[in-house]
C-alpha cells in the first residue's frame, strides 16, 4: 500500500454476494496540489507579475490598432515576392523532410526492426534533432549556405524530418502485422512485404500529416527571415524595426489569407484521404 493510500484509505464496499472490494481514493487532489505548487514555483522563477500585465497589457492592443486601423495597403507590392519565397521554402522543405523521414522511421519501428541498438540509435537521433529549435537550425544554415531561402529551406526540412519521423514510426508500430507476416510466409522479402502490407495502412495518415506540416511550415517560415533565412520574416522584421506598424499589418493580413487558403485546401484533401 502506498503512502497516499495510508493517508487516504480506500473505501470498502460489500457486494450482494458478500464479497468485499475496495476502491482507492482519487489521486486528483494530489495532482491538483502538484500543479498548483509547480505554477507557484514557475511564477517565482519567471518573475511573472500580474499587476504589470494588467497595467501594460493594453499596449498590445494599441499596437494592433496601429497595424489594422487601417493597414498600409499600398505596401502589398513589396510583400508578394517574399510571400512566394516563404511558400516555396515551406513546400520544398516539407517535401524533403517527409521523404527523408521514411527510411529512418522504418529503422525506428520495433515491429519491423528487431535490433534494439538500431531502434534506440535512430530514436535518439530523432530526439536530438527535435531538440534543436528551427530558428537555431536556420541560423546555422545561414553560416553554411549564406543568407537566403536555401538556409530557410534547410531549416524547415530538418524540422519536418524530425517531426514526421516520430509520427511515422509510431504509426508503423500500430498497424496490423497480419498481412506483413503472411507476405513473409509466402516468400516475400522484407522490403516487398513492407511495401505491400504496411505502406497501404499508413499512407493516408502519412499524406495527411505531410499536408499538416506544410500548412504549419508556412507560418514557421514567416519568422525565419529574422535570422537572415529569407522569406516574409525579413520584410516583417524590417517594418517592425522601423515602427511601421501599418505596413506590418498588411504583411500579417496577406499571411493570414495565404495560410487560410492553404489550410482550406489541406483540410479538404485530408478529408478525402482519411
Amino acid at each position: 500500500m502506498s503512502l497516499y493510500d495510508k493517508i487516504f484509505p480506500p473505501k470498502e464496499y460489500t457486494l450482494a454476494n458478500g464479497k468485499t472490494v475496495s476502491k482507492p481514493a482519487s489521486r486528483m487532489p494530489l495532482v491538483c496540489l502538484i500543479v498548483v505548487l509547480m505554477c507557484a514555483v514557475s511564477v517565482r522563477v519567471t518573475g511573472f507579475d500580474l499587476s504589470v500585465l494588467i497595467k501594460r497589457g493594453e499596449q498590445f492592443f494599441v499596437i494592433l490598432e496601429e497595424m489594422f486601423t487601417p493597414p498600409n495597403w499600398s505596401y502589398h507590392r513589396q510583400v508578394w515576392a517574399p510571400l512566394f519565397d516563404t511558400i516555396k521554402m515551406s513546400l520544398l522543405g516539407s517535401v524533403i523532410g517527409t521523404v527523408a523521414a521514411v527510411p529512418f522511421a522504418v529503422l525506428a519501428s520495433t515491429n519491423i526492426i528487431k535490433s534494439r541498438i538500431v531502434v534506440s540509435a535512430t530514436r535518439l537521433m530523432f530526439s536530438l534533432v527535435r531538440t534543436v529549435p528551427t530558428l537555431v537550425c536556420a541560423l546555422v544554415a545561414t553560416y553554411v549556405f549564406g543568407l537566403g531561402t536555401l538556409a530557410g529551406t534547410t531549416a524547415i526540412a530538418i524540422f519536418t524530418f524530425a517531426y514526421m519521423g516520430k509520427i511515422l514510426y509510431e504509426e508503423i508500430e500500430t498497424v496490423d502485422m497480419g498481412a506483413y507476416e503472411a507476405a513473409e510466409a509466402l516468400g516475400a522479402s522484407k522490403p516487398r512485404a513492407f511495401a505491400c502490407a504496411i505502406i497501404p495502412q499508413v499512407l493516408p495518415s502519412y499524406i495527411s500529416n505531410t499536408l499538416f506540416c506544410f500548412e504549419g511550415n508556412v507560418r514557421y517560415a514567416s519568422i525565419l527571415g529574422y535570422v537572415g533565412a529569407g522569406g516574409l520574416g525579413l520584410v516583417l522584421n524590417e517594418r517592425l524595426g522601423w515602427r511601421d506598424y501599418a505596413s506590418a499589418g498588411t504583411i500579417l493580413i496577406m499571411l493570414f489569407v495565404t495560410v487560410f487558403i492553404i489550410e482550406t485546401i489541406s483540410r479538404y484533401c485530408r478529408k478525402k484521404l482519411v
